[in-house]
């Protein structure tokens, strides 16, 4: 599974998932292949939480792509800030009254294969790659797989 998907200009997250959700859509008719229902839900989150990021502390997307390699779904994205993502703990966001933190947690959970590259022309490239096949997470007890209602 291999191949670059072109993307329109993207500058908000709904179209960052429809740029996400065509591709997989599209390698799954040209190669018969069946995605994994909720591994898709995850690169879409992951599409929809870089956007985000960019958007809000980045100053806006510069770039987004969409490229399908081994074993997953590759989504970059670029914004204007050299700034690297950081994590900030639940009770200092408390203390300050402040909203949000979570988008780079679920983006690191969901995703293998994190780069964030500063650009010789100013800027940053966050690049993800999410597998578009989940493995069966353990939950509770020894053996014990996430069995999702139906």
């Amino acid at each position: 599974m291999r191949g670059e998907h072109t993307t329109q200009s993207v500058s908000q997250p709904a179209q960052a998932r429809r740029a996400v959700e065509r591709a997989v859509a599209d390698h799954c008719r040209a190669t018969g292949a069946s995605c994994d229902r909720g591994a898709v839900q995850d690169a879409l989150l992951v599409a929809s939480e870089l956007t985000t990021n960019a958007i809000l502390h980045g100053g806006g997307v510069t770039d987004f792509r969409v490229d399908l390699v081994a074993p997953g779904v590759r989504v970059s994205v670029s914004d204007r800030s050299e700034r690297f993502p950081v994590v900030t703990d639940p009770g200092e966001r408390r203390a300050q009254r402040r909203f949000g933190g979570h988008g780079w947690p679920i983006v690191c959970r969901l995703s293998h294969d994190i780069q964030v590259s500063v650009l010789s022309a100013g800027g940053k490239r966050i690049s993800a790659v999410v597998p578009l096949v989940r493995k069966p997470r353990v939950y509770g007890g020894a053996g014990a797989a996430d069995r999702s209602p139906a």
